[in-house]
Order: structure tokens, then sequence, then C-alpha cells
């Protein structure tokens, strides 16, 4: 028999147990078809905040319908599938266009996000112009993610296949390249997401990748709703586009099952479709969007709507608030607007901040390893892994070792460039800085008006204050012969050998300048040197490094001599020094100053230990020697690799340039202050002179003298 009241309780906690069961039915149960509902409108562009509901089928009404012939379940095609669908670690293949400099920039961005999201392996496959292939594949090459392979495929090959379309798009000729997909990619490829250059996740694409499993047997191709009324034809007074259905469908994210476009005959359907729409219209304003659309209307059954979330675009004219409710619903922001960045609309700052992420994320992050599935590397660097883990991380001389193992990512000209046309002889300024120094350019850029070859050590974030740097100052955005080269920012020390190695291989004239940053050539040097290069011979058999003798100034503000007379003046006032006369006299002294004084013709000097002028050379001229890292030796290794190889140093009688004054780097404060840095610093200098003996024999006898006594050079 119970105790008295333990029915009564028994039954009060029943009676709780029902109504959790059905608060527990209402609240999930509603959640889950509310969300339903919501991906359903969503994937027709419907409002789900200050815009109109969607009804509770999630199909658009009114001029937001597509046309009535459209016969798939709105609903079942826009629900989000599970990303369990997949098999685990499948490969997932991205293609994407890409031509010029800045599109070349914004793959950056979009790889970021991709990488930042993703869990499975990916296969790039990049189709490109000269221009952007050079840059990516350095870039992808010194990466080196792991789980990714890039594939590079020319788009000049197929550019015959779309040039007769006119096409006013801003993207030109090759925002027409996506119809030749199924021709330009392997024949084994069956599917892949294709992708604008403009375009961010903030979602793993396997999520969209997913979708593939929901196409039917005649779907050949997954996209969002245009979210824009430019089909409709009412943006503005006689505007005529394209036909498509209802708002048509953006062609930014794409899905497409290439063995069924080939089945179909695609490149025939497409071309056929193009010249009959062109009988009436005089050109592409979209590019090959216009065209998808044109076959879309006659085929409705050939697309599978995808939810609006995967592709929210930013045009002008953007009815994207319609889409989404909260941050977490979107999955992909595409900047499909000629304005990008700089587009107005409601929530255009949240998005910018959300781009903004992954612009300035460091993408040394993104080498992380894949969780469950294999994460193989490139050969390269797992050769570099392996001995990076054999070095002793309690040896002093751990962070030279480690600096000389590293390989940065690169991103060769990070701005557009230009050399004008091909002069027989040509010189290139070659030199590199970091951030501290960037206040250096415009001065510079005023002093030296040929093409110039800059590497630059910079963090991500420290790249777009470059790049907006460089757009808000009149010198250097108005000109386009400099071609800035981004290294981005690795390891404990300053890789200043490496920087100027990037520099000098991007050097397109016959001979290059090496200088550094921190100097201002007199203002006819580049000038004067392409009228003295055929003269002396510079471009014979005969190997020739013509000196520019070196000076500096204690002074900030500095009234530059526009001759030699007047540097010769400054000279005797004390204005001006020899460079470094007073801590490193030996770094410059067979220049000869006393003789340049008198100077009217080029005379020849001697090498010497410890020497390291600045030096006009051919551009095929030795590298630098990476191991040199920080400060110390870097350029006295490079001259005496020079006279290695019977250089002749010439010094040039009216050239000169002038070392402008700066706060000490952190290396050479370092050096100063660090004995085991100076011995480190020696320990490499042996080697150097060791590996030189085995290159050129008892020739190499005579710099044993340059590493006899510890040094305080550059």
């Amino acid at each position: 028999m119970l105790p008295r009241g333990r029915p009564r309780a028994l039954g009060a906690a029943a009676l709780l147990l029902l109504l959790l069961l059905l608060l527990g039915f209402f609240l999930f149960g509603g959640d889950l078809e509310g969300e339903r509902r919501a991906r359903g409108g969503r994937a027709g562009a419907a409002g789900v905040q200050r815009g109109p509901r969607a009804p509770p089928d999630g199909r658009p009404r009114g001029p937001a319908a597509l046309d009535g012939d459209l016969r798939w379940d709105h609903n079942r095609s826009a629900c989000v599938p599970l990303r369990s669908l997949l098999r685990k670690c499948e490969l997932l293949h991205v293609a994407v266009v890409c031509a010029g400099y800045n599109s070349s920039r914004d793959v950056v961005t979009l790889m970021k996000s991709l990488l930042f999201y993703r869990k499975n392996p990916l296969h790039l496959h990049l189709v490109t112009d000269t221009v952007a292939r050079n840059i990516l594949e350095t870039l992808f090459n010194t990466w080196m993610v792991p789980a990714l392979r890039v594939s590079f495929y020319d788009a000049d090959r197929f550019q015959h296949q779309v040039s007769w379309i006119p096409n006013t798009h801003y993207s030109g000729i090759y925002g027409l390249l996506k119809l030749v997909l199924p021709d330009i990619l392997p024949p084994d490829l069956t599917r892949v997401l294709v992708l604008d250059t403009d375009v961010t996740f903030a979602s793993d694409i396997a999520e969209l990748w997913a979708f593939f499993a929901h196409f039917s047997d005649k779907q050949v191709i997954g996209l969002v709703e245009n979210q824009s009324d430019w089909y409709l034809g009412n943006l503005w007074k006689n505007h005529k586009p394209w036909p498509a259905l209802g708002r048509g469908f953006n062609t930014g994210v794409i899905l497409l099952r290439l063995d069924r476009l080939r089945q179909i005959g695609w490149m025939q359907t497409w071309k056929v479709m193009t010249r009959r729409q062109l009988l009436t219209l005089s050109s592409t304003s979209l590019a090959d969007q216009d065209i998808f659309n044109s076959i879309i209307k006659e085929d409705p059954g050939l697309v599978l709507l995808l939810p609006c979330i995967w592709n929210v675009q930013l045009s002008d004219h953007t009815l994207a608030e319609n889409c989404y409710s909260e941050a977490s619903d979107l999955k992909a922001i595409h900047w499909n607007s000629p304005k990008k960045l700089r587009v107005k609309n409601k929530h255009a700052e949240f998005f910018r901040n959300l781009h903004l992420t992954f612009l300035e994320y460091d993408g040394n992050l993104l080498r992380r390893e894949l969780f469950g599935c294999p994460s193989q590397l490139p050969p390269r660097a797992e050769q570099l892994q392996r001995t990076l883990a054999q070095l002793d991380e309690d040896d002093a001389c751990f962070e030279f070792q480690q600096q000389r193992l590293t390989v940065p990512r690169v991103h060769l000209t990070f701005l557009p460039f230009e050399l004008p046309s091909p002069q027989l002889h040509d010189v290139t300024l070659v030199a590199q800085l970091s951030m501290d120094r960037l206040q250096m350019l415009e001065a510079l850029c005023s002093h030296w008006p040929g093409p110039m070859s800059l590497a630059l050590y910079l963090t991500d974030a420290e790249a777009q204050q470059f790049l907006r740097f460089v757009e808000t100052s009149a010198v250097l955005s108005a000109r386009r012969n400099v071609a800035y080269h981004v290294v981005y920012r690795e390891g404990p020390l300053y890789p200043v050998n490496h920087l100027r190695n990037v520099a000098l291989a991007q050097a397109l004239t016959s001979h290059v300048f090496l200088s550094d940053i921190d100097f201002l050539p007199c203002y006819s040097l580049y000038h004067d040197l392409r009228a003295s290069i055929s003269p002396l011979e510079l471009g014979g058999q005969h190997k020739v490094a013509l000196v520019v003798p070196a000076f500096e100034s204690p002074h900030y503000r500095l009234n530059f001599p526009a001759s030699k007379s007047e540097l010769l003046a400054l000279l005797d006032v004390g204005s001006l020094y020899t460079f470094r006369s007073h801590v490193w006299p030996q770094g410059h002294a067979p220049t000869d100053y006393a003789r340049w004084r008198e100077a009217k013709v080029p005379y020849r000097v001697q090498w010497a230990a410890d020497y390291e002028p600045y030096v006009v050379v051919p551009r095929n001229c030795p590298h630098y020697d990476t191991r040199f890292v920080g400060f110390g030796w870097n350029k006295v290794a490079h001259i005496v690799e020079l006279d290695a190889q019977e250089y002749e140093f010439l010094v040039l009688p009216e050239a000169f340039m002038i070392h402008m004054p700066h706060a000490p780097s952190l290396d050479i404060s370092r050096f100063r202050s660090s004995s085991a840095y100076r011995d480190c610093l020696q320990a490499l200098k042996d080697e150097f002179h060791q590996d030189l003996s085995r290159s050129y024999g008892a020739g190499a006898l005579k710099y044993l003298t340059a590493l006899q006594r510890p040094q305080d050079s550059t």
C-alpha cells in the first residue's frame, strides 16, 4: 500500500511530464517546420524579415514568382541536405576562372574562406590567363596547404570559343568562359562547383556539394535565383534584358554535372541559343549568366533551385535582405556589383566586415591538416617538415636554421603592373622592405622614374594596409611600372636575401640596379644608366658590375643635390658622408671616393674583403645566398659571388645615391647586443666559405680573409 499523498504526487509528476512532452513537441516540431518553410521561402528569395513572408509551400508569389511552367517542389529542392550524404573524406572539385592582377587577389580571399570552413580534401581547377597563373602558381606552391590539389588550365586556348560574343560586362571575355568548362576540364571529371572570384564563404562547401544528391535524372545545373529585378526588365526605361524565368538565376555559384552536359551536347546548345538571341539583342550584359538563363527559360527542367543563402548577392539593386533573417543564415556572399566592397545596401557594413576578416586572416594558419581524413602534404612541404623536425631547439642558432628552412607564401605582382614596350637596354631597381619603411616609397618614386621590382615582407593584415596606402597616394597610384611582391611574414628572423631574390627574379629588363629601400638615387641615375649600358658593352659576354657610390645624410631633412658638384659641396661642409665611413669603412672603401671626386670616366676597382657596394648588373646575375637572414653579411656574400664569377667592378663617375636616416631595425639591434647572434653569423660565414671552396676550388682561397675577424656588415 502506497503512503498517503504518493498517488497525488505521482499524478502531478505524470501531468508535468505530459506538459513537457507537449511543450517540446510544439517548440522543436514548430522550429523544424518553420525552418523548412523559411528555407523553402529563401529558395525563391521570399521575405523572412522586413519583406513579404513566404507562403507555406515556399513558392514565391506575384512579381517574385518564376514562370508557371516550373514544375518542381521548391520546398524539396531547397531543403538543406545533411552533410552525411557525402562519403567521408570525399574529394570536392572547385573551378574558378581568373584573369589579371586584381582577380588573383580575390581568389586568395575566396580560398581563405573555403579553407577556413572546409573539412574535405579539395581539388581546385583554375582557368587563368598568363598573369594570373604566374601569381597563383607561385602562391600555392609556397602556401603548401595539406589536402589541396591545384590544376591550371590556359584560358587563352579557349578564348576563340567565346570571342565572337559581344559582351559589355566588366569581366570581359573571361566572364564567358564558364560556358566552356565541360570542354576545359578533364573528361573524367563529372561534377564541379563553379565559383566567381568575388564570392566569400561563411560555411563548409561540403554542405553545398551535398546538393548534387538532390539532382533529378534530367537536372544538369544547380543555381540560386537572381536577387534583383534585372531580368524583369523594369529597372529603367527601355531596359531589355535577355530572356529568363521570372527573376532568372545568378551564376556566381554553380553546381555543374559535367557528364550530363556533355551527353546533351552542351557546347552546341549554348552556341545555337546565343546566336538566336543576338539576332535581336546587341550583346550580353551579364556575360555567361545571360546565356545560361536563356537556355533555362526554354528548358526549366535542367536546373535545380538552390537556397538563396548559398549566393547572397550584393548588387546595386539587390533584394538579398529578403533571403536571410540572421547572420547565421548566411552561407556564401557574392559581391556581384562593379563597385564590389563600395556597394551600398542595408547590411553592407556587416558584409564588408565579414569579408575583411578573411582578407586580413593569417593564411599560414590554414596549413592545418584535416581531422579524420588523409592530409597529404605537397612533396616539398613533407621534406621541409622532416628537416625541421631534425633541428635541435636547444641549439643557440636554432632560429637561424629554422628561418633558413622556412618557405614563406609569396604573392607576386600584388597590384597591377605594366611595363612599357621592351627596350634593348633598360634597368629595373630591385629592393626589399617591411611595413616600417613604407613611407620611403613616395620619395623613391620621385627619384627613379624607371621600372621597379620591390619585395615587401608583410602580414596578411599589413598587406591590406599597404594596398590602401598605395590607393590613397597620388604618387604611388599613378605609377604602373612598379611591381610589388608580397612575401608573407613567417619565422623569427628577417629573410632579407630571400626577399631580394623574389624581387630580382621578377625583374623583366636587361639589367637590374640592386639597391636598398632607404637609399635615394640621384635624379638622373635611371637615364644615365640606360645610356651607359651600350657604350660599356654590358650586354655582351664581358661581365661587368657598375658601382654606384653611396653616401649618407645625418639629417632627416635634406636638400637633395641635383648634381655631383652640389653633392661634393655638401660633402665638404659635413652635411654628407661617404656611407658608413664612421662605423664600417671597409664596406665601401674599395670604391675609392678620393678618385671619384675627380673622375670623368668610369674606372675599375678591385674586390677587397668585406666590400659591399650597390651595383648594376645583368638580370641573369647570381642570386643572393638565402642562408644569411637577419642582419649581417648578406650583401657582402653576394659581392663575393660576383667576384668569384669574374665580374669586373666599374665605378660610375657621375652617379651617386644617398642613404636616408631611420630608426635601426630589430635585427641590427640584436646583432649589436647579442654575442650569440654574432657567433651564429660567424658559423654561417664559415659554412659559406666552405661551399665557395667546393664551387670555385683554389680560386676561393682569397676570400678566406673576409672570415678571419668579427664583422659588422650588411
